[in-house]
């Protein structure tokens, strides 16, 4: 019954699926911080723009960021990335996506867990001289992100299941892989029972180990 996967390599295109979650996942988890401190800023210019992005991005379908990256930025602009080859540049462009719209999730999150955090020690800490700076990157984002692990791994499992965007660009992760096999072979009930099979690999035991250390490290109220 699934004689047909030997034509196929299925495991390159879930190691590109893979790849594109990790890169996205530590670019949307730098970006989605900044925006968090921005919204919780003491600057209001910083905040409104922290405010419009989140507001924006998260009513925007991420099939139209994609496609923007691909036929605004690199067809339209001639923005490559630093890459000649096609397949590379829609890869890093898939990347750049995926970034700018998670981020935005990732930023509700850790400013979810920013609030858990009482606000007596905020003051005390600017009361002894901190600065903002230092009050978000000592005390607050320390206790934020340990209350944050749960959440963000719920962004992190989405993120792994939006990488079948990046098929619509041509990136070669395990959505195209599919589409390619449908449209090849008569076999649509193995073939869907494959793939998701593979991302059920891939999101399940995420959760579960992050769900567990999210427990571990949780901040005792």
């Amino acid at each position: 019954m699934f004689d047909f996967l030997d034509k196929y390599d299925v495991l390159g295109a879930f190691w590109t699926t893979v790849q594109l979650t990790l890169l996205s996942a530590a670019g949307s988890l730098i970006w989605g911080t900044l925006l968090a401190s921005m919204r919780v800023g003491p600057v209001p210019l910083m905040r409104g723009f922290g405010t419009a992005y989140v507001n924006i991005v998260r009513n925007i379908p991420l099939t139209v960021i994609i496609l923007f990256a691909s036929l605004g930025l690199n067809q339209t602009l001639g923005v490559n990335l630093g890459s000649d080859k096609v397949d590379t540049t829609n890869f890093r462009l898939a990347v750049l996506g995926l970034i700018l719209y998670t981020s935005a999730f990732v930023c509700e999150a850790i400013r979810a867990g920013i609030n858990t955090v009482p606000v007596g020690q905020a003051e005390a800490a600017r009361a002894i001289g901190l600065s903002f700076t230092q009050v978000l990157g000592l005390i607050v984002l320390p206790q934020a992100f340990r209350a944050a692990v749960v959440p963000l791994a719920n962004v992190l499992i989405a993120l792994t299941k939006n990488t079948t965007v990046a098929a619509a660009i041509g990136v070669a992760e395990a959505a195209l892989l599919m589409k390619e096999m449908v449209e090849n072979e008569a076999q649509l009930l193995a073939i869907s029972a494959v793939i998701a099979f593979g991302f059920c690999c891939l999101t399940l035991p995420t959760g579960l180990i992050l769900g567990w250390v999210g427990k571990k490290v949780a901040v005792k109220r």
